[in-house]
């Protein structure tokens, strides 16, 4: 897909030069952060890879959020830039050449969707592929209004249709772009998985045969897919440990997905003489 992107970046930025089509430099411009995603999603999944080390004791899949992070602020930046140019070109109009738009719009689309099809079996479960994924379907999109815009121009002489076309796609990448840039900060923030009710995790622990109280519980995403708990739980001595920590392991992975757990043992008579280890 990386090799396809590069190839028809030339494409579109010579067949834009030509037409004098916005959309079409527009979707050049974006073609070329579509490239770079894919390079930095492909560098991240290999990082993902790598064993974990002494001072990175979690691994490297950290990688990917980060990566996504890099595209989401790749998209606004693109997107920001269209918009300008779709406002200058809305002040002045520029003649566009609509059947060579067209043709050229119509290859990019090609190009987008087979890039779609390849990034679609790993985008809901990989932020890191979701966030190259975005970055083709809001390319495949701008493809769609390269075309719109081209028949436009070609059939009633709308030469508006070019910058308003290239608009309209910018605020879709916009959209795109926040949804992923505020899920990956999230991650980046540790902060509590949006499928998981901690307050339900907590009942859960509590309801357990053996468990008197739980705290300092913790829920984080170590990356897409990933979910960690930690927490601290107050026995009653009712139960063996070992078997204890055997069932909350096993009700945590069966209900919640969580299958990274790290739980710490209280008994009660320390913690009700305000001993906490």
């Amino acid at each position: 897909m990386f090799v396809l992107v590069v190839g028809y970046i030339f494409v579109e930025l010579f067949g834009g030069l030509w037409s004098g089509s916005l959309a079409l430099l527009a979707d050049a411009g974006h073609m070329t952060s579509d490239a770079a995603a894919l390079a930095i999603a492909l560098f991240a999944l290999r990082m993902a890879r790598r064993a974990p080390t002494a001072t990175r004791t979690y691994g490297f899949h950290r990688a990917e959020v980060l990566a996504a992070v890099l595209n989401g602020g790749a998209l606004v930046a693109v997107a920001l830039g269209i918009l300008w140019e779709a406002w200058h070109r809305l002040a002045e109009p520029a003649p566009v050449a609509g059947p060579l738009m067209m043709g050229v719009a119509a290859g990019g689309l090609v190009v987008n969707l087979l890039g779609l099809a390849v990034l679609a079996g790993g985008r809901h479960q990989d932020m890191n592929l979701r966030g190259a994924w975005l970055h083709v379907l809001s390319d495949a999109l701008g493809s769609v209004g390269a075309l719109v815009a081209g028949a436009l121009v070609w059939w009633k002489g709308w030469t508006w249709a070019d910058p308003v076309a290239s608009a309209a796609i910018a605020l879709l990448v916009l959209h795109a772009s926040w949804s992923l840039l505020n899920e990956a900060l999230h991650v980046l923030m540790e902060g509590t998985p949006p499928h998981i009710d901690v307050d339900r995790v907590r009942a859960a622990v509590c309801e357990t045969p053996g468990v008197h109280t739980v705290h300092d519980l913790h829920v984080w995403t170590i990356t897409s897919g990933m979910v960690a708990l930690s927490c601290h739980v107050v026995v009653d001595g009712t139960v063996e440990p070992h078997a204890l920590l055997g069932t909350l392991a096993s009700t945590l992975r069966v209900r919640y997905g969580i299958g990274h757990t790290t739980i710490q043992i209280e008994p009660l008579d320390f913690v009700e003489e305000g001993f906490h280890p």
